[in-house]
């Protein structure tokens, strides 16, 4: 299992659409401060709900297109048979692919994390008079020019692969300007106290993290029966579902069957989106974590057993 996902997680981050799907999100992290200054109230809140939107929807995509990755294209073009051939069980086969991309998931999202804290803790400029973060655009900057120039040096001189060699660089740079960040205020002085960082989008943050496990999941278990084109469908309608899953079964579970089905097999991503805590002000106390990452991990294995039922009778051969 351990190699298998070690594999998957090497191919998923070797696929340029990951890349791609990563630059996209840095991008609009990038420019988020911007779009928000034209606002009229309540811009670094707005700011915030920007970059958990970012952060859901890079997710879903990245998972959707890494687990067709790993799963569909070995079915279509028959390299499982190769795999399922030597003494490996099938539910160890997609446990593996699931595990890996996981870590690969979990990765792009931690990439994601800190681009986001770095575009909040830059804030918006709600006045002409009002300073940069320079301690944050210098250390951005620095952090993006390195990893180009590293990479293409990697790349040129030892034939590196580009892509995969960039993120790996990309999260180990990243960690340390946000180490240095944590350590010295806008101002270049050492203070610890005065970083202007939030617990509150680290938390928020991590429950996202819980919701794109499940969407991995669901991509696993979809990928299995269908190309990609339909599990991009089934997970997109999954996602959408299960973000207005209160408005649509919850209002009736009381009175109707069907309903109340519908709301225990839909996974409700409102469980982990806690953006409304973001305008009312409200805190975000640590042991909320708990009941959301146990529902979390309840309908990831339940997704992950019916993948292995779908997948054990599945023709490869």
């Amino acid at each position: 299992m351990l190699t298998i996902a070690a594999n998957t997680f090497t191919e998923t981050l070797r696929q340029p659409v990951y890349a791609v799907i990563i630059a996209l999100a840095l991008l609009l992290f990038i420019i988020s401060p911007s779009l928000t200054m034209y606002t009229l109230d309540e811009d670094i809140k707005l700011l915030r709900e920007i970059g958990l939107s970012t952060l859901f929807l890079s997710g879903l995509f990245i998972a959707i297109f890494s687990a067709t990755g790993a799963v569909t294209e070995e079915i279509e073009t028959r390299t499982i048979t190769t795999v399922l051939s030597k003494p490996v069980a099938r539910p160890v086969f997609i446990l593996g692919k699931f595990l890996g991309v996981t870590i690969a998931v979990a990765l792009a999202h931690y990439i994601c994390t800190i681009a986001m804290l770095m575009a909040i803790r830059h804030g918006v400029l709600e006045a002409a008079g009002d300073p940069h973060d320079w301690t944050v655009i210098a250390s951005a900057a620095i952090v993006l020019i390195s990893v180009l120039l590293l990479t293409a040096f990697l790349n040129y001189t030892y034939d590196w692969p580009f892509t995969a060699t960039a993120v790996i660089l990309t999260a180990i740079l990243a960690a340390a300007a946000m180490v240095f960040l944590c350590l010295f205020d806008p101002q270049w002085n050492f203070n610890p106290h005065d970083n202007r960082f939030d617990m509150f989008d680290v938390y928020a943050s991590f429950l996202l993290l819980m919701a794109v496990v499940i969407l991995v999941a669901l991509a696993v278990m979809f990928s299995t029966r269908f190309n990609i084109v339909m599990t991009l469908v089934c997970c997109t309608s999954a996602f959408l579902v299960g973000l207005i899953s209160d408005y649509v079964f919850g209002r009736f579970a009381d009175k109707a069957l069907w309903a109340k089905f519908g709301r225990v097999v839909v996974p409700n991503f409102q469980v982990f989106w806690i953006s409304d805590a973001i305008y009312e002000g409200n805190k975000l106390p640590p042991e909320y974590l708990i009941q959301p990452v146990v529902y979390a991990a309840l309908y990831t294995t339940a997704i992950l057993l019916l993948a292995i039922a779908l997948f054990q009778k599945r023709q490869v051969g």
